[in-house]
């Protein structure tokens, strides 16, 4: 196996997969204007795909531990490949919101298994860095991927994209079928869903990190989720001006998720994260509460992103040395946990919008964050030499 192949097919995966999750966003508005409904009804594709991937990443991860990472890593593209491709030939909203699913089921079958692969693969010293690039080159998707896929519905209708992705996404997939490593002959399997999450639940410094994460995506989703609305409501700028400073501020995202291949890798990790993390929390803050100046707060915002974006990569790295041969379980569990930030990020976000003014949303980033390095500190203090057992293997590991 050639190793630097293998991590190129992993990284066009995961960049393809985001693309095809946030592809709907863009073009919202024409598929709203084709089938006759509203922008809110089209709306609903996202949430299909949403759902469908919140599924997918909490079952494909012990289907990956059970029957090995290239089956379903070739399985997660052939369904995203269908299903983009599917969506360019939609009849009406119905088929075009089940094509979504697939797309959904099919996309959350790649970052866990993509991850755990990457594990397996590159040795202990290595793997901190090579998943925070790959996740720097993942988040690149919002930053390049959208945009361009986004222009292309300008020059082409809101098919084209769809289908352009689905013929990439095939490229990919092939990609993947000749250079992602054949899987070790390690006798008969058997799916264990519910034993690989009791197990890895049982770890206190899993849980640990599972809460730390979750919250510090919290105060991430409630920054991402709301700052359009803020620079729209209080400098009046258009959605074609947001669209670009929101794609200077996914800048912060990508050199967060780079940072931490650096973080990764340092004995210290943990009190890194919380310190990064409750500085961008801080900036959040003082960038909803105080009047500024619109690059202000835009440089702000990319810096607090920045910030909160080192601690998940380095969790998936964390999770993948405590995790045994429950990998991608661990790192389908953490997935969860995200998409539990982003929900309540949003949702009590807007509850404190709506009662106290933007303010609010600044308050629960430090809230949120302060939680996480309050848990850290609680916890996670032995992380580097509890990372160091799990990585020779000594410490407790969930069983196969």
């Amino acid at each position: 196996m050639n190793q630097t192949r293998f991590l190129i097919s992993v990284a066009l995966a995961l960049f393809a997969g985001q693309c095809a999750w946030l592809i709907d966003s863009p073009l919202l508005v024409d598929i709203a204007s084709e089938f006759d409904v509203s922008v809110a009804i089209a709306g609903q594709l996202a949430t299909a795909s949403f759902a469908a991937w919140a599924v997918s990443v909490v079952i494909s991860g012990p289907l990956s531990d059970s029957f090995g990472r290239r089956p379903v890593a070739l399985l997660g593209l052939s369904l995203l490949c269908a299903g983009a491709v599917a969506s360019s030939f939609a009849p009406n909203l119905g088929i075009l919101l089940a094509t979504r699913t697939v797309t959904g089921l099919g996309g959350g079958m790649i970052p866990p298994n993509s991850m755990a692969a990457v594990a397996d693969v590159v040795s202990s010293k290595q793997r901190a860095v090579a998943v925070g690039r790959l996740m720097a080159f993942n988040t690149l998707a919002s930053v390049i991927g959208i945009p361009i896929l986004a222009l292309v519905a300008e020059l082409g209708g809101w098919r084209l994209p769809f289908l352009a992705l689905g013929l990439i996404l095939a490229a990919v997939g092939t990609l993947n079928w000749f250079w992602f490593p054949m899987n070790e002959n390690t006798g008969p399997r058997s799916f264990s869903l519910v034993s690989r999450y009791r197990e890895l639940l049982s770890i206190s410094m899993f849980r640990a990190a599972f809460a730390v994460n979750m919250t510090q995506r919290m105060a991430f989703f409630a920054l991402s989720a709301y700052l359009a609305a803020y620079l729209i409501d209080l400098y009046g700028v258009n959605l074609a001006l947001v669209a670009i400073l929101l794609a200077v501020v996914g800048v912060g995202r990508v050199a967060g998720s780079y940072m931490a291949g650096v973080v990764g890798n340092r004995s210290d990790r943990m009190t890194i994260i919380s310190v990064s993390s409750v500085g961008g929390g801080a900036l959040a803050l003082f960038l909803f509460s105080v009047a500024l100046p619109i690059w202000v707060v835009v440089a702000l915002a990319t810096v607090s992103v920045g910030l909160l974006s080192i601690g998940w990569p380095v969790f998936m790295t964390f999770s993948t040395e405590i995790s045994g041969r429950s990998r991608a379980t661990g790192v389908g569990l953490l997935g969860a946990g995200n998409q539990i930030g982003g929900v309540c990020g949003a949702a009590f976000g807007g509850m404190l919008l709506a009662l106290t003014g933007f303010s609010g949303i600044g308050y629960l980033c430090v809230g949120t964050v302060l939680i996480s390095a309050v848990i850290t500190n609680l916890y996670l203090r032995e992380t580097g030499a509890s990372a160091k057992l799990s990585a020779d293997g000594s410490s407790q590991t969930p069983h196969s």
